[in-house]
């Protein structure tokens, strides 16, 4: 049964990926097809933003594939942290993106405003549609396996709502500026351009600062750990928790715990107490993959 779930959540985080790559590839040729048609100078910006979101995808796709694979000699832990890695790199591509982004807008800013058309409009109005969808799909198929890989496409795809609403609301007003003789509002474009690079920098920086911090192991939050702890003390066997830690090694966590137990315990009655502990911790939190106990001798004073 066990291997039944693990290989149901490993085919849904396969397809939702491999739809999210799908669609990038699709979405850029379309971008800057239309963008060079019709001289779109955003549309074009957001295809090359896109055609960088095909590497994204590509790099979550093949973390997630080593992620996925069992133990070795050489990784007794798993190859969680691949995903971590994946994450941070997509965080990285994302940062890049927005600085083009920022850089392409203020410079269109001194340039003189193009003429807007409204399959150009259309464009930008689908992909931000599309994109929306494909966030909310992601990003709930990422929470529910606890994948940094998809949680990290899911943000890249907000990343593109964000620059899709720039396009939209950039070529809108151009069109509208165009039918009402409102010349300036041909530049509402790289000034929504401008904000939403912003945004999109913001949501790289946390995305990269999570990664860092799981590469860097940094602790479960406390919340966690005292709730592991619960589950440790209601073995009537445990007289002390000595230490209790716990980090995230990808999309699956490691618990390491000093217990002390009465000193004159069998190594059999040992082992049954860490067995115990292992399987309480397990059942009651599904993203626990190994827990770590060593058990120290106590005698009453």
């Amino acid at each position: 049964m066990g291997k039944d779930v693990a290989s149901m959540k490993k085919t849904a985080s396969m397809l939702a990926i491999w739809i999210s790559l799908a669609s990038n590839v699709v979405l850029t040729a379309i971008k800057i097809f239309v963008g060079l048609t019709f001289q779109s100078q955003v549309l074009i910006a957001d295809g090359i933003h896109n055609a960088g979101d095909v590497i994204a995808s590509a790099t979550a796709y093949s973390s997630m594939r080593v992620s996925s694979k069992p133990a070795d000699v050489d990784h007794p832990y798993g190859h969680g942290k691949a995903e971590v890695l994946g994450a941070f790199i997509v965080a990285i591509i994302l940062a890049g993106a927005a600085i083009y982004m920022g850089y392409h807008s203020i410079h269109a800013l001194f340039e003189p405003a193009g003429a807007a058309h409204w399959i150009a409009f259309v464009a930008a109005v689908i992909s931000l549609i599309w994109k929306q969808i494909l966030y909310v799909y992601t990003m709930r198929i990422g929470r529910q396996l606890n994948s940094k890989g998809l949680i990290a496409t899911a943000y890249d795809h907000l990343a593109d709502v964000y620059a899709s609403i720039a396009a939209s609301v950039g070529i809108g007003l151009a069109l509208i500026g165009e039918h009402f003789g409102y010349a300036i509002l041909a530049y509402g474009d790289p000034v929504a351009g401008i904000i939403v690079s912003f945004l999109v920098l913001k949501l790289a920086y946390e995305m990269g600062r999570e990664s860092f911090d799981i590469l860097m192991e940094r602790s479960v939050n406390l919340d966690q750990i005292e709730q592991y702890a619960a589950l440790i003390r209601s073995v009537p066997e445990i007289k002390r928790i000595d230490r209790l830690r716990a980090r995230e090694h990808g999309h699956y966590i490691l618990v390491d715990a000093r217990l002390a137990v009465r000193g004159t315990l069998t190594i059999q009655e040992g082992h049954d107490i860490s067995r115990s502990i292992k399987q309480k911790i397990k059942a009651a939190h599904s993203d626990v993959d190994e827990v770590l106990v060593h058990l120290n001798p106590w005698y009453e004073e």
